[in-house]
């Protein structure tokens, strides 16, 4: 058995510059983009690379050219399946175009924040960051990094593009919330009660936004004893629910800011032995494995977090690749997450015929 026989051995950039017969610096060249190589030279370069099946390392090319190659993302939320669904989506885009990720968890509310990340970029060498939501929405943290020359594509909540700071993706989360609503309202239901997610991500205040707008064209008075503050989490979405439900006149259906709070909340209704979607609906935002997994399954808001993601990271690598005229190269991009009725939410049923039923 010849050495290395069933433990093959990863290909390494000396491997198919021997195959290509070039010089390593050449191989570089082609795996940089560079275009000061003969198209022959480069055709059997990256016939070798294919042959062996290689995958340049993005960190040592980081070290060794005088361009970054890896880009970093930037999260603060409480919620695990849209953390996921974000890294998945960024992870996509930078496969596509061979660059690397460096991912970095942070507290959004830091008062050196802006110090943080600029070190990370430093001493990763990262040639710009995704940054997400709160950090995307904090104008003195934009600003901060803009005057330090670093780059940056941001995911925010808004119902159109700012058109101003950074560029952005943004999702029209009050269409969205203002759609839920809407469905709740023709079922018939006029007592809707609304949980908060966090008050720190403008997406919270966008869908509120969209809840207040809907009852408001539909001629239902707000009634702020239906609205609880809380954050994005299955806990407060229980806590909520239970604090509504104890109301000399509960809500006939609750929406919660994410799927999260909405499966706190289809608990807390079960716990009370209420019967979902007759005697309670439900609604949630963002169609996470919440969403999917609960039963019944909750009425939500279709949120593509990994395409959302991936445009994010595109926009950042192509505003890069077009050496500082990214801005201008990729314009600002929008979504609008989609209605998607389960079977959480059904027509009210008049307060005698619920209580008939359970005499």
């Amino acid at each position: 058995m010849s050495e290395g026989q069933g433990n093959p051995r990863k290909p390494t950039i000396r491997t198919v510059a021997e195959l290509a017969g070039v010089s390593l610096k050449t191989v570089s060249r082609v795996i940089n983009n560079e275009p000061s190589v003969l198209a022959s030279t480069r055709a059997r370069v990256l016939q070798a690379i294919a042959d062996l099946d290689y995958e340049p390392d993005p960190s040592a090319r980081n070290l060794r050219s005088a361009s970054a190659y890896v880009i970093g993302l930037v999260y603060d939320n409480p919620n695990p399946y849209h953390i996921i669904g974000i890294q998945n989506g960024v992870l996509s885009a930078c496969r596509e175009t061979g660059f690397g990720l460096q991912i970095h968890p942070c507290d959004a509310t830091s008062p050196l924040l802006a110090e943080e990340l600029a070190e990370l970029v430093q001493r990763s060498r990262l040639a710009g960051l995704v940054l997400t939501a709160p950090m995307s929405e904090r104008v003195d943290l934009l600003q901060a990094l803009a005057a330090r020359g670093i780059r940056t594509t941001r995911i925010i909540a808004a119902a159109e593009d700012p058109g101003e700071g950074p560029p952005c993706v943004f999702v029209d989360d009050r269409d969205a919330a203002y759609e839920i609503t809407e469905h709740l309202v023709q079922l018939g239901h006029q007592r809707i009660g609304f949980l908060w997610g966090g008050e720190d991500h403008r997406s919270s205040t966008e869908r509120y936004l969209g809840y207040e707008q809907a009852l408001k064209d539909y001629g239902i008075t707000l009634d702020k004893h239906l609205v609880i503050p809380g954050d994005y989490t299955f806990d407060d979405g229980f806590r909520g629910a239970r604090r509504l439900l104890a109301l000399r006149e509960p809500p006939t259906a609750i929406f919660g800011s994410n799927d999260e709070i909405a499966a706190g909340v289809l608990a807390a209704a079960k716990s009370a032995g209420m019967n979902v979607p007759y005697d309670l609906s439900i609604a949630g935002f963002e169609d996470s494995p919440f969403s999917r997994q609960s039963w019944p399954a909750l009425t939500t808001a279709k949120q593509a977090t990994e395409d959302i993601a991936r445009h994010a990271a595109r926009m950042l690598i192509a505003g890069l690749r077009h050496d500082g005229e990214g801005a201008a190269a990729v314009p600002n991009h929008g979504f609008v997450p989609q209605l998607v009725v389960r079977g959480s939410t059904a027509p009210v049923r008049p307060r005698a015929q619920a209580q008939g039923d359970t005499a």
